[in-house]
């Protein structure tokens, strides 16, 4: 393990490894390798967990199209993972079910009813 900034960095992870499998929260980095694009879509994708998700290219476009293919709740290209007011946030799979923050946040809040009458 090395520092990374003020956190802590996990290379060489491996299937059957803790780090792989559990979503870890606080400034830790793990480090998987992929052989190509594809396998890191495939990687990303096997957790069953699904929060949020960091892509990170020198071709932004290329960056989105390999964000779109992630199982997560917020994608970022060249962006660390993060909250905004503005726009909802939430994750899928074992990482949670709905949004919170702007409107699509607020609905969580929101009791709906149905009547129907015959």
């Amino acid at each position: 393990m090395e520092p990374f900034g003020l956190g802590i960095t996990i290379d060489g992870v491996e299937p059957g490894m803790r780090a792989y499998a559990e979503e870890l929260f606080g400034p830790v980095a793990i480090v998987i390798r992929a052989r190509d694009e594809q396998d890191a879509i495939r990687i990303a994708n096997d957790s069953p967990f699904g929060l949020g998700g960091s892509v990170w290219s020198r071709d932004a476009e290329r960056g989105e199209a390999v964000a779109r293919q992630i199982q997560s709740g917020a994608s970022f290209v060249n962006g660390l993972v993060k909250s905004d007011p503005r726009l909802p946030f939430g994750g899928v799979k074992n990482s949670g079910y709905g949004r919170e923050l702007s409107h699509h946040g607020i609905k969580e809040f929101v009791n709906s009813k149905t009547i129907w009458v015959k």
